[in-house]
């Protein structure tokens, strides 16, 4: 009898057994999916879908890392599955003491996939170094806005990225591609990258003052002016609030500069007042009626 219960006793335990075989640890789960990832003879499919489940390996083993950066160096390999394989190693960053001892060749890969030929690659992994603060992929970035034919990216994305980490540099190119933008989206993107810059505060009042001006541009220096020079933004915000044709937008930011820095002499503003209390009930949007409605609860409502 003692025998029969023994029998069955194993024969419970062995499709459990036989699971956990199956299935694996995290870990070991893990390195096979980096062996799934880094077969070039697997279906580009299956070899993304492996990726996805390879970020745990990536610092377990030295071999199974530098077969993840392997697959994210080779141009040869699809896209998609170099993008997987750089999300896995991405994820696995984010764990930074265990990541720690493979940085330095992390980042040596990244600086060499961001010259590659594949335009979202290099703009993906030109965010990531310049995340990093890294020096080369700022000199690269600024190199392209210099001269567009060394450019690994739009001249409108290469300043987002170079707003991560602005040096002197960085605004004088900005300033340069102000006066002649190849496109209007550079024009844009180099704005408000200057919108940090306090000595671009006359250019932001001029564009501000200059009705003829595209609205975005306005509104960027109208928000840029506040921020760098709030006085010279509040002298300008009554008559800006006064002209019935101005843009919403740009009144609301001049209420906030009035809202902020004004005296009580604006209570005794009766054509001021009575624009404010328009704009308050007018056609706009409930974040700029609450704007106008700070403005006289503070000034006299």
């Amino acid at each position: 009898m003692a025998t029969k219960r023994k029998a069955a006793k194993k024969t419970r335990r062995a499709p459990k057994q036989a699971a956990t075989k199956r299935g694996g640890s995290p870990t070991t789960t893990a390195h096979r999916a980096v062996a799934i990832t880094a077969d070039a003879r697997r279906p580009a499919k299956e070899r993304t879908a492996a990726a996805a489940a390879a970020a745990l390996a990536v610092c377990e083993s030295e071999d199974d890392f530098q077969a993840m950066l392997k697959v994210l160096r080779d141009g040869q390999a699809p896209v998609k599955v170099r993008l997987a394989a750089l999300q896995a190693i991405q994820a696995a960053s984010f764990s930074v003491l265990a990541f720690e001892g493979c940085r330095g060749d992390y980042i040596a890969t990244l600086r060499q996939v961001a010259e590659d030929r594949d335009p979202e690659l290099r703009q993906r992994v030109l965010g990531m170094l310049m995340r990093e603060k890294d020096g080369f992929a700022q000199k690269k970035l600024l190199e392209g806005l210099h001269d567009p034919d060394k450019a690994l990216l739009p001249p409108e994305k290469a300043l987002q990225l170079l707003g991560n980490d602005v040096h002197a540099d960085t605004y004088e190119v900005a300033r340069a591609i102000v006066r002649k933008p190849p496109n209007e989206a550079a024009r844009r993107e180099a704005l408000r990258l200057l919108g940090a810059d306090a000595t671009a505060a006359p250019l932001f009042e001029k564009l501000l003052l200059d009705k003829g001006e595209l609205r975005e541009i306005r509104q960027i220096a109208a928000s840029a002016l506040y921020a760098l020079q709030p006085d010279r933004m509040q002298k300008h915000a009554r008559d800006i609030l006064l002209d019935k044709s101005d843009y919403d937008d740009i009144k609301a930011t001049s209420l906030s500069a009035l809202t902020q820095l004004g005296d009580e002499t604006l209570s005794d503003d009766k054509a001021l007042m009575k624009s404010v209390d328009r704009f308050s009930t007018g056609k706009t949007t409930a974040r700029y009626k609450q704007t106008a409605r700070r403005f006289l609860t503070k000034y006299g409502r």
